[in-house]
């Protein structure tokens, strides 16, 4: 591994007075939880706070390569372990206190050191799917310590190498926050009750970042989140003055919203509905697709499933090329493996799964399974990036499965009133889902899906799902670049085509579209678009 994997780049903000102000009404799709993104796992947070908060590291604009953010270079030990982080100066949270080296130790310590409900899978999703355990110690963790031998320089002390350091810092989860304003507001005050759990004024009204916006408020009753430019901020200002998102979850009444002029944007229009939009006189921007849908396979339920020739069957059965045609927006492609073709280790020469229902019918009499029936889950009340027409993906795919004799029992359920649970608890034989990438590593994508022996797989008992994942981790961990691209390319190759816990159906490009006075925003393949280069005319 190279000493230095970051050069000491310099951060390209600028200094200008900034801001020609105006108000941009942006649609979101649904609406956050809450504020504090390191309890979070979804995009409409997210959204929101990448507006407030930056990282170490940020994404640059239009990619998913790293770039310098409050982080201005770093560099690594040749093991891997040990990465020093050079800070910008004179930069300050929204609150008026210091960011320095110390506010980033206090900042992973307060990761680090979660307790009870901050320990669930659900509220430090992107810690443990990153770093691991806790202090406490009962599961390992990717993080060992922080020091500040001064204002600006972070020392972070890994327990070993891995491929994803320093880009996961990158994530809004990772963002770093005023610990003057969390320990004010006791941000780690989260408490489980029952299925759900509550939340501190912190994460509720207080969220303190650096960015170039700052939280105004969450009018829940009008759906409306206001941020307000930081006039303070240490790089270049925003150029509008304040930035509302307005909760539509439904995107033909997004659509309306545009059309009426109430809205200035919003995410995720339908595919059908692109060129009426540019007719109108809109601006579509599309994404370069870096994002995976795919029909997973739950193996506790439904013992057929274990049997790899009824999965192979179902792989057959699927005509994804007419999918790809028919459901998704210009621009898809249908996949072969778990994450797009840009991505390290991808084999073009993995195990094919071709348009062939004699084929999957053909399994199936091996198998004796002529007679399959399936519990074939998918979402309600979503719109992803991967899956813009749940309900179009799941009729096309339930078709091809019937026409091979397999019966199909749909299973609709909303996305947060049921349907992630439900898949995630293993209770789907069959399911929908998918993944737009964090930053650019195969970790993040198969390592998230497969990275465990139990997940929503159910690989647990499995010899390939032990053998899989304990594979994930020796790739992750080699510092050797090549080394490293031959140990992913052969676990597409061997282990995920031709075990087959699921079925990757398509890499979609997922739009955006503006009124014709929006400028100068730039799509991300990551959604992680920053609303500070945006400027309204007249």
């Amino acid at each position: 591994m190279a000493v230095t994997l970051a050069a000491c780049a310099t951060s390209q903000r600028g200094e200008n007075a900034g801001g020609e102000g105006g108000t941009l009404t942006f649609g979101a799709a649904g609406a956050p939880d809450l504020f504090d993104p390191f309890y979070a796992s979804d995009g409409e947070t997210f959204r929101v706070t990448r507006q407030i908060m930056e990282g170490l590291v940020g994404f640059e604009p239009g990619t998913a390569e790293v770039e310098p953010e409050l982080a201005k270079s770093w560099e690594s030990t040749p093991d891997g372990k040990t990465w020093t982080f050079k800070l910008n100066e004179g930069v300050k949270f929204h609150d008026g206190t210091d960011f320095n080296a110390e506010a980033v130790c206090k900042n992973f310590e307060r990761w680090y050191h979660q307790t009870g409900a901050g320990q669930n899978q659900a509220l430090s999703y992107y810690w443990i799917e990153n770093f691991g355990g806790f202090a406490d110690g009962q599961t390992p963790s990717l993080y060992s310590s922080c020091d500040s031998p001064d204002p600006a320089t972070a020392v972070i002390h890994l327990t070993r190498a891995t491929s994803k350091f320093p880009d996961l810092l990158g994530l809004p989860s990772f963002s770093m926050q005023s610990p003057a304003a969390m320990e004010q507001y006791q941000a780690n005050n989260v408490q489980a009750q029952g299925d759900s759990f509550s939340y501190p004024e912190y994460a509720k009204a207080h969220p303190t970042g650096t960015g170039p916006f700052k939280f105004s408020g969450y009018d829940e009753g009008n759906q409306t989140i206001k941020l307000a430019r930081n006039d303070q901020y240490w790089g270049e200002k925003a150029k509008i003055g304040e930035l509302i998102f307005r909760i539509i979850p439904d995107e033909t009444s997004r659509k309306q919203e545009l059309e009426a002029g109430s809205i200035d944007g919003y995410d995720f229009p339908n595919a059908a509905d692109l060129q009426a939009l540019r007719d109108a006189g809109h601006n579509v921007l599309v994404r370069d697709p870096f994002n995976i849908m795919y029909l997973g396979f739950t193996q506790k339920n439904n013992p057929a499933l274990n049997d790899l020739r009824v999965r192979q069957a179902i792989a057959y059965a699927l005509d994804r090329d007419n999918l790809v045609k028919a459901n998704m927006p210009e621009g898809a492609e249908v996949a072969t493996q778990f994450y797009p073709d840009t991505v390290e280790g991808y084999a073009p020469d993995v195990q094919k799964y071709p348009h062939d229902p004699e084929k999957a019918k053909q399994l199936l009499a091996e198998a004796g399974q002529q007679n399959l029936t399936v519990n074939f889950y998918w979402p309600t009340e979503v719109t992803r990036p991967y899956m813009p027409d749940p309900q179009g993906i799941y009729n096309a795919l339930a078709e091809d499965l019937r026409a091979v004799g397999i019966t199909v029992n749909p299973v609709s359920k909303p996305w947060n009133g049921g349907y992630i649970d439900d898949v995630d608890n293993a209770r789907a034989d069959i399911f929908l889902l998918g993944w737009t990438g964090d930053y650019n590593t195969p970790d993040n994508y198969i390592g998230t899906f497969f990275g465990t022996p139990t997940n929503r797989f159910y690989t647990a008992g499995a010899p390939w799902g032990e053998q899989l994942a304990a594979e994930l981790r020796a790739a992750d961990s080699e510092p050797d670049e090549g080394k490293r691209q031959a140990m992913y390319q052969q676990i597409n190759r061997k282990l995920l085509a031709e075990y087959l816990p699921a079925v990757p159906l398509s890499h979609s490009p997922p739009a955006l579209v503006l009124n014709e006075r929006v400028k100068g925003l730039v799509p991300s393949p990551l959604t992680d678009e920053e609303f500070a280069t945006v400027s309204l005319s007249e």
